[in-house]
């Protein structure tokens, strides 16, 4: 019997409202500096999506290693079910799906672009009017299904080469890069001597007279690691920063989280480091669930991290797609195909459509 509109919607619902349970109660053990840091490590590796979804799938990857349906503890990458028949991959029968966010879009028109007011959301199947521009925006969220390679059988996975990064030693490229967008960012970068010259600290932003100062008597992996740090700051907590500026607690959490990004997008090993007391400084935020500030830093961090290492010219694991895809390129569906575990057929698969709203999810 076909099932109706209201029914399905009302399905949808309860998922979604499955989903934003099951992400709480992940952000919720997220209690120390340790699991922030390990958290930030693993958002790193899975970099092109967001900060909610990539808790959602490295949870539910957990159950499943704890089943015994996956070999691994940590996801290596992940996929909708017709994206892994793309590139040549079957989704291996009895493999759940991981349940994440997707993103609902809708197309909008406007005569007069520059003004907020005009746009007008399009009909299925409905044109714009001459001389109209047509944009595309993210209205909703709903629930879909990836799997993790480990899920699939098929064609081997191209595996593009990963950094090496020897002890002590920074990433090949990844100072200099960092340092260019320090000065495009209008500040001056100075190595200092010591400590002693920036008040006892290993890195210094000054927003006044514009100086970005790191510590010179330091390995070079704790000099880039600093950098990172001190440019999170540059980008994240300016004089209009408001919240995060006022608390300097969620600052510093940010700042750090985004240098733990930064590096582990490089392969240099942060377990020496940790960001700490996040239930601390998140539960003094005044008139705010601090669950709801964890997520909504997770996501600024990512944010913050994503614009930096898209501006590098070097050497990055990957971000949790499988090599070959194209997530923001539209493709046509097959029109047969064999019914996974779960979800039912009916259910959608991720489907990332144009549009950095998309990519985000």
């Amino acid at each position: 019997m076909a099932t109706s509109g209201k029914d399905a919607r009302a399905a949808r619902e309860a998922k979604l409202d499955a989903l934003h349970e099951r992400l709480t109660g992940a952000v919720e053990q997220l209690v120390s500096g340790e699991d922030w840091a390990r958290a930030l490590a693993f958002a790193a590796r899975f970099r092109a999506r967001s900060f909610a979804n990539t808790i959602l799938i490295f949870t539910q990857h957990q159950e499943a290693y704890g089943l015994g349906l996956v070999p691994d503890p940590v996801p290596s990458h992940v996929a909708g079910y017709r994206q892994w028949q793309q590139l040549g991959r079957q989704v291996s029968k009895g493999q759940p799906g991981y349940q994440i966010l997707a993103p609902v879009t809708g197309r909008f028109a406007s005569a007069t672009p520059q003004d907020a007011e005009s746009w007008r959301r399009l009909g299925k199947g409905e044109k714009p009017r001459a001389g109209e521009t047509v944009r595309t925006k993210m209205v909703g969220v709903r629930p879909a299904y990836v799997w993790d390679a480990s899920q699939t059988t098929g064609d081997p996975i191209p595996e593009p080469p990963a950094p090496r990064l020897l002890e002590g030693q920074a990433p090949t490229g990844l100072w200099e890069g960092l340092a260019a967008q320090v000065a495009k960012a209008g500040f001056e970068l100075r190595l200092v001597a010591d400590a002693s010259e920036i008040i006892g600290a290993n890195g210094l932003t000054d927003y006044g007279s514009r100086v970005l100062s790191v510590r010179a008597d330091m390995d070079p992996a704790a000099q880039v690691k600093t950098l990172a740090h001190e440019l999170g700051h540059v980008l994240l907590h300016g004089p209009d920063a408001g919240e995060a500026r006022q608390h300097r607690g969620i600052g510093e959490v940010e700042a750090e989280s985004v240098a733990l990004m930064v590096g582990a997008a490089h392969g240099m090993d942060t377990s020496g480091y940790t960001v700490p007391y996040v239930s601390t400084w998140a539960a003094r935020v005044e008139g705010q669930d601090p669950v709801e500030v964890v997520k909504t830093t997770g996501e600024r961090v990512r944010k913050a991290a994503l614009g930096i290492l898209e501006q590098l010219d070097t050497v990055q694991v990957g971000n949790g797609t499988p090599p070959g895809l194209e997530r923001d390129t539209p493709t046509r569906e097959p029109s047969t195909r064999q019914a996974p575990a779960a979800p039912a057929v009916s259910e959608p698969v991720e489907r990332v459509v144009s549009g950095r709203e998309a990519v985000a999810l």
